[in-house]
């Protein structure tokens, strides 16, 4: 009796190779969704030490092109707005600690983030649309990416 060899229909390289690229592309998601929200609460934290602290200051007000009279004025309602803004980091960076569980935590404050930057846009400046809620957007699309 001749033996029959038979070849083998099981490709490694087509099974194995893309699931690693995909492991890969997944890890590389989540690793751009982590730097987006941080990024996003350093915006934040930055946006508190603006209104709190240096709003009456020169850097202050260019920044946000206030009169010295208008700047000391205000200073109370920016303080309070900063204080917001400090909470809005603070969920952010709390979210990330929470890993895996704080999923949901990072899609409420960056929703938080969106809506007070649509807001502001409308109200104040339509920088606000591009320099706040932009940055929560793309962190936003990352982290539903990332689930």
């Amino acid at each position: 009796m001749k033996s029959r060899t038979r070849s083998s229909s099981f490709n490694f390289q087509a099974v194995f190779i893309p699931a690693y690229l995909w492991f890969n592309y997944l890890m590389l998601i989540n690793f751009a969704s982590i730097i987006f929200v941080l990024l996003v609460a350093i915006l934040h934290l930055g946006f508190l030490t603006l209104e709190m602290f240096l709003w009456i200051k020169p850097f202050g007000r260019r920044t946000f092109n206030l009169t010295t009279e208008f700047a000391q004025a205000s200073k109370t309602l920016a303080a309070n707005q900063g204080l917001y803004n400090g909470f809005l980091a603070a969920g952010l960076i709390w979210s990330l600690f929470l890993g895996a569980n704080g999923y949901e935590v990072k899609i409420f404050f960056l929703l938080c983030v969106i809506v007070a930057g649509v807001f502001g846009a409308f109200t104040v400046s339509r920088r606000i649309l591009w320099i706040q809620a932009l940055p929560a957007v793309i962190a936003l699309i990352f982290v539903f990416l990332s689930k």
